[in-house]
């Protein structure tokens, strides 16, 4: 029997006998029969399931036939090299992480491999402890991207649910609800803190309900000026304001047949929630500056980071409003609340942004993820997505570890840093840089949204305006929620 032959009916007695169920499978391919052997012992003490081929064919073979969690591939194969090889193995197996290897470590063979697929290289002969880092380093990757695209998969087909993603028991309530809810006409009031996903959640709704085919238009009402929003939601005729040099239609028109979400609807001026009301009751309303009524039919999402019942009690939202806008509530859980969604959320970040800067895909080591689950997380989904973002970008390896986590989440401080750069400073400038490092740390994590950070600080916001004037903060543009 040829060794290639050996090597499969090996193989399949391993597969028959050595594998438990959640044990990771791991596939050698290489020719060299000593540098399987070393493998296999030093992979099975470890616990992990092998396999093994001594050449392409028979590697293909059990690829075709098998889902593994890692390859091992040589890079000098008799005959189809590995990296001739590799292109193969993944039409088979798209996501499966492949270590290359081999005696030959030039830079031509590290740029090829990678161009090829391979997500690292190893060099015989290889230090044990760093393979073997490796291998787990990739192996949890593969792991945790595998159980996001399969989550996202049950919630596309169960939910028809697009970027959401969690599996704790407060977000599996959170999904049943949506799914009984979408199909109806009632206005819906989501609540929850800044960065819980409550646009994510709207949007849900729609494309669960009968308006799916019809526009979903968002606006946030807390950023659009007081004097613009009537213009902004209902639109305007020509000549009704100075720069009113055409007419225009509002969102509630653009809207029509489908969903409008207002975002921050808690910061609305009381003048502007008695026209919302109205709109609301009669579903009619009058352009800016006309005369003649014009109706609509849209479902309401609105969402508010702010508690309305507190404000009703306050006198600064109408109690009228709230009840036209409370038919159906939803409390969006923090993150801190549903921690279990942290890693594979951190996975669902962390792929999305590589594939979106075109770098090879990023895992978290297990310190990092270890400060994640203990964070508290005060800007929920949104600041875990920053941080992963910022992680990818700044990184040069396949391995997101703690130094490339934002200052915030490792307890890093802003004294010590600036007593470093600046020792000759007085107290008043080290406060005022300390100042000006908090607010604008703030605005970045509230995607400039003034209005949230001086809520954040329990400031005024015109306070926080002159506070960002004279420690001459930029303020950049606003993004998305």
């Amino acid at each position: 029997m040829s060794e290639t032959m050996e090597m499969a009916t090996s193989s399949q007695q391993m597969e028959r006998t050595a594998q438990s169920e959640g044990t990771p499978r791991i596939l050698i391919i290489d020719d060299e029969s000593a540098i399987r052997e070393s493998l296999d012992t030093l992979l099975t003490l470890e616990g992990f399931t092998v396999s093994m081929a001594g050449d392409g064919t028979a590697g293909l073979e059990l690829v075709s036939r098998n889902e593994y969690d890692l390859l091992l591939l040589d890079l000098a194969l008799p005959g189809e090299s590995g990296i001739d090889l590799l292109p193969r193995i993944t039409a088979i197996q798209p996501n499966l992480p492949v270590i290359m290897i081999t005696a030959y470590g030039t830079m031509g063979n590290v740029v090829d491999a990678i161009r090829a697929g391979a997500e690292n290289f190893v060099q015989k002969p290889w230090d044990n402890e760093k393979l073997l880092a490796d291998i787990r380093t990739a192996i949890a990757r593969h792991r945790a991207e595998e159980e996001v695209v399969q989550l996202k998969r049950t919630l596309k087909q169960r939910y028809n649910f697009e970027n959401i993603v969690g599996k704790s028991d407060p977000m599996l309530r959170l999904f049943d609800v949506v799914a009984q809810i979408a199909p109806s006409r009632s206005t819906v009031l989501l609540q929850g803190e800044s960065g819980t996903g409550k646009e994510l959640i709207a949007k849900a709704i729609h494309a669960n309900s009968p308006r799916r085919d019809k526009p979903f238009v968002a606006v946030n009402t807390g950023a659009v000026p007081s004097e613009l929003l009537e213009s902004t939601l209902f639109g305007h005729v020509k000549g009704a304001f100075t720069s009113a040099i055409s007419a225009k239609k509002g969102l509630f028109e653009v809207a029509n047949g489908g969903t409008l979400f207002l975002d921050e609807i808690g910061t609305m001026g009381m003048d502007m929630q008695a026209k919302i009301l109205r709109v609301l009751q009669d579903r009619r309303f009058m352009h800016l500056g006309g005369v003649s009524e014009i109706q609509v039919d849209v479902r309401i999402v609105a969402a508010t980071n702010v508690n309305l019942q507190e404000a009703v009690r306050e006198g600064k939202f109408r109690e009228d409003l709230f009840y036209r806008l409370n038919v159906i509530c939803l409390e969006l859980p923090p993150l801190r609340a549903r921690r279990e969604d942290i890693p594979l959320l951190a996975s669902h970040f962390l792929r999305f942004y590589a594939e979106e800067n075109g770098t090879e895909p990023r895992s978290l080591s297990p310190e990092a993820l270890r400060i994640l689950m203990d964070y508290e997380w005060p800007g929920n989904v949104r600041e875990l997505e920053n941080a992963m973002e910022r992680g990818v970008v700044l990184s040069t390896s396949s391995t997101i570890t703690p130094n490339l986590l934002p200052p915030q989440l490792t307890g890093s401080t802003y004294s010590s840093s600036l007593l470093d750069h600046k020792p000759d400073a007085s107290l008043f400038d080290l406060m005022e840089e300390i100042e000006r490092r908090i607010i604008s740390d703030r605005l970045e994590r509230c995607h400039s949204n003034q209005t949230e950070a001086a809520e954040y600080f329990k400031i005024p916001l015109s306070t926080l305006n002159q506070k960002i004037k004279r420690l001459n903060i930029e303020v950049k543009k606003r993004g998305r929620d």
